[in-house]
């Protein structure tokens, strides 16, 4: 496929053959947009062709991704194709009759984080690189550990050690080499950044690896496509270091470009109280993106310094959206309401984009016959102490039919 990249704050343009992760003008805040050739990509393929695919997996989307030979080049486990569910319970009681949620808990690490891992993997194997690292709170840490485990690949995987313990159990499981750092994600990122041009190892890191991006686009293209290529009016998803919300706006933007989409989505953002930098940067009405002390319950979601935050801003600000911040108590609440309600099960990352619906609702921000679309991120077991705040307790009784009756169910 003919493709370049294009640096997002010069605009200069690199051969992928010679630049392999950010702008040299710039360091590591030059982050890499890639450019394709549309007019080649609807000479080779189509809605249609991509529709007839029996292969139901982000790689029916290779003929928009930067690789050689994907179907060659993937690792063996499937990722995406997640659910897309019209909301039955919590749309009606919002007054919203269009209300869909994307359970990406579904994935095979039970985060949105393995559709990036999987296209970085790809890229890695057509590299020839030996070993792939990266920085993580935990969820894009397992999805790497796991698709290199499913394509045989050695990784070492930085995490704070204060993540969740399911999600660093996922890392060990899947043999990679953890390294828990003792300090914040920030400090794991740049960690990771010198260890691996000390090493040589290939970094995965967020928005640093402009693949990571066109990995998470696969997303909003495979939405687009099962609202039957029609484009939703509204996307609400949760913000940390600002490369999911990049990753939609990049696949929304092919698809216009492209022409198989009539119209851009906005997009919403919604943050965590207590780490807000790209809301701060866009209700100053800036790209400037200023360093916060970052501290909620949704690790997922927690970066002091958004290593994205730049196009984040722009994803928001040039679709006509918003961003919106939810408070640590808002964010609990939403998971049992979001369980109750819809069935699926979300960890707080996932479960502060509802929280987020919520007040955008109360806001007047959302019309009643509008399509909406909330991405939900990951699963829920990836952080079973934040559930049990909220999910009240078990009643303990005698094993005996006596103590059953004399207990309420009504």
């Amino acid at each position: 496929m003919s493709y370049h990249f294009k640096c997002i704050l010069c605009g200069s343009e690199y051969d992928p053959k010679t630049t392999r992760y950010v702008c040299p003008k710039h360091g590591d805040d030059g982050i890499l947009d890639t450019i394709f050739d549309y007019k080649q990509i609807n000479a080779t393929t189509s809605r249609r062709a991509i529709s007839d695919s029996r292969d139901f997996s982000i790689w029916r989307y290779a003929p928009l991704l930067p690789l050689d030979d994907a179907l060659k080049s993937a690792p063996p486990l499937h990722v995406g194709w997640t659910p897309l569910y019209r909301s039955t319970t919590l749309g009606p009681q919002f007054g919203l009759s269009n209300l869909y949620f994307k359970d990406d808990g579904r994935n095979p690490t039970a985060s949105f984080k393995d559709r990036a891992s999987a296209v970085v993997v790809a890229k890695a194997r057509e590299l020839g690189v030996e070993i792939i690292t990266t920085a993580s709170t935990g969820n894009a840490g397992a999805a790497l550990a796991g698709l290199a485990a499913a394509a045989k690949m050695p990784t070492v995987i930085f995490v704070p050690q204060t993540a969740p313990p399911a999600k660093i159990a996922q890392l060990l499981i899947f043999g990679a080499r953890v390294i828990l750092v003792k300090g914040t994600y920030d400090q794991a990122f740049d960690l990771c950044l010198e260890a691996s041009k000390e090493f040589g190892w290939y970094c995965r890191n967020t928005a640093f690896n402009p693949y990571t991006v066109e990995g998470k686009k696969t997303a909003s293209i495979e939405l687009c496509e099962q609202l039957g290529w029609k484009a939703p009016d509204i996307i609400f998803v949760s913000v940390g270091d600002g490369n999911i919300i990049s990753g939609l706006w990049k696949g929304l933007r092919d698809l216009l470009a492209l022409g198989w989409i009539d119209k851009m989505p906005k997009l919403i953002g919604i943050q965590a109280e207590g780490s807000a930098a790209c809301y701060n940067a866009w209700k100053a009405g800036t790209e400037k993106i200023t360093v916060v002390n970052a501290q909620t319950v949704a690790d997922s979601i927690s970066a002091d310094l958004p290593r994205d935050g730049v196009r984040a801003v722009r994803a928001v600000r040039e679709t006509g959206g918003a961003y919106l911040t939810v408070t640590d108590d808002e964010i609990l609440a939403a998971i049992p309401e979001l369980a109750r309600g819809e069935a699926i099960f979300s960890e707080p990352a996932a479960s502060a984009v509802y929280a987020g619906l919520k007040k955008a609702v109360k806001q007047g921000l959302v019309k009643s016959d509008e399509k909406v679309v909330c991405m939900l991120t990951g699963n829920g077991l990836k952080d079973i102490a934040s559930a049990m705040k909220v999910a009240g307790a078990g009643t303990v009784i005698e094993p005996t039919l006596d103590a059953v009756k004399k207990m309420k169910f009504t």
